[in-house]
């Protein structure tokens, strides 16, 4: 058994993984790994697949970077829990907006807006 969960379950669509404290329901990301001292505390579970924009920030890297500027973001999801990650896509984000999690291969996740998953 690898004792590192992975990020993601094996759901199709994929959803991330977190793991919820049995004694008093609270949900925490990343998921405990297994060999964690309060493993036997938690039992993994599949978060949900979208939630809230709680707040962001544009990010304006040093021209001499090469980089172009992006959005980073909280999202509210089930649980209660709040996300950090980037947020993809070309427009502006929204606050109150919908966000569906993605997987992405350099970031590990990244937020899309609903909208421009449909």
């Amino acid at each position: 058994m690898n004792p590192l969960p992975s990020l993601w379950g094996s759901d199709s669509p994929p959803r991330l993984l977190g793991s919820r404290h049995i004694a008093s329901g609270e949900l925490v990301f990343p998921a405990l790994p297994g060999h964690s001292p309060l493993a036997d505390q938690y039992r993994i579970e599949a978060l949900a697949d979208e939630g809230s924009l709680y707040s962001f920030s544009i990010i304006h890297p040093s021209p001499k970077s090469g980089l172009v500027p992006f959005a980073l973001g909280y999202l509210d999801m089930e649980g209660p829990l709040r996300l950090f990650g980037r947020i993809g896509g070309s427009q502006r984000p929204v606050i109150g907006g919908r966000y569906r999690i993605q997987p992405d291969e350099t970031y590990g996740y990244v937020f899309e807006s609903v909208e421009a998953c449909q």
